[in-house]
């Protein structure tokens, strides 16, 4: 996993650590019964070889986890935070534009608050000890009181129960998680509360540019690259809408809206520039240079051009946590390519 050079504060490009432009190959996972005869089979095999590039960038995407577990602390303003974080990931991936960058913000939901946080210009929220962070995507869960050990235990035993696999049913996938979340409790402030999934949130299948395509991998019952994640609570099990959002991607497959505001034009055609259909924050329209834009965003948004995705919350007091890994479902073998000696 992540490196860094003997300053320790000076990030380097990951290429540099890998000249032969080939990076370590993720936790392979044979598969079972019926398919245990891919694992030979020289036409698999083949296609293994062919997709080899795929297979690589992705690995190269799971090199930079470390470097956030390794710096945050408690004191830090949640910018601070994702600043870090991202400036950090645009040195190690070596930022290209489209071709090589950043694909979602920076989450950093805390406490009740599931998914889709990221501070907006002016925030001034500052990790405490006693809160539970979540960086994703790919999510792993930070905290400093060990009260909460417990709470991440269950959700990353979870995650790791997600047998994704070749023929395998995603309802079976959600049973399973399900059923090893429920199975523990966590005593906070002299309190038990059981883990619950929270339902209406899924793992899902990847598209190039497209983080969240085709198919969703269920966390509860009855409900390639897939995204096995998992969310606990000690709230409902539920979350809804609330707060100021922060999260935008452009709609794929729209075709032409007119648009009458020219400011609004003009803002469309940096997000086709700079992001396209990636996932972005108002930060990173800070960051390019837009000033004075959220009127032509909201423009964007009513006209359905642009999706906006707020804040995805349980029941204030409760607390949330998230771990999720990505995986390549290969034709021999599957390979769980964000494995690393951190989680």
């Amino acid at each position: 996993m992540f490196k860094e050079n003997q300053n320790d504060n000076i990030v380097k490009g990951i290429s540099k650590f890998f000249p032969d432009g080939k990076y370590p190959i993720g936790e392979i996972c044979e598969y079972k019964n019926d398919n245990l005869k891919r694992i030979t089979n020289e036409e698999k095999r083949h296609l293994d070889r062919i997709h080899f590039d795929a297979y690589n960038d992705l690995r190269k995407a799971a090199e930079v986890r470390k470097y956030a577990q390794k710096t945050i602390k408690p004191g830090m303003t949640m910018t601070e935070i994702c600043e870090l974080i991202e400036d950090g990931t645009r040195a190690l991936i070596e930022e290209n534009g489209l071709e090589a960058g950043i694909g979602f913000p920076t989450g950093c939901s805390l406490n009740h608050c599931a998914a889709h946080y990221t501070p907006n210009s002016g925030d001034k929220i500052v990790l405490q000890y006693d809160d539970v962070c979540r960086i994703i995507d790919s999510a792993f869960t930070l905290t400093f009181n060990p009260v909460y050990d417990k709470l991440k235990e269950a959700v990353r035993d979870a995650t790791n129960t997600g047998e994704a696999g070749i023929d395998v049913r995603l309802c079976d996938i959600g049973t399973a998680i399900q059923e090893v979340m429920e199975s523990y409790e966590v005593e906070i402030n002299n309190k038990t509360y059981q883990v619950k999934p929270i339902r209406n949130l899924n793992g899902h299948s990847i598209l190039p540019y497209t983080i969240h395509a085709g198919k969703s991998v269920p966390i509860v019952k009855n409900s390639e690259f897939f995204a096995i994640e998992t969310f606990g609570s000690t709230g409902k099990g539920y979350v809804h809408e609330d707060g100021e959002c922060s999260h935008y991607a452009k709609r794929q497959d729209i075709g032409h809206i007119p648009l009458r505001v020219t400011r609004a034009k003009s803002l469309l055609n940096s997000i086709n520039k700079n992001f396209g259909t990636l996932p972005f924050c108002r930060r990173y329209l800070d960051r390019i240079g837009e000033t004075r834009y959220a009127l032509a965003l909201k423009n964007l948004v009513d006209s359905g051009i642009v999706e906006s995705y707020p804040p995805l919350v349980d029941i204030k007091g409760s607390y949330t946590a998230q771990y999720e890994h990505t995986i390549i479902l290969r034709p021999t073998c599957k390979e769980v390519v964000s494995r690393g000696d951190d989680y």
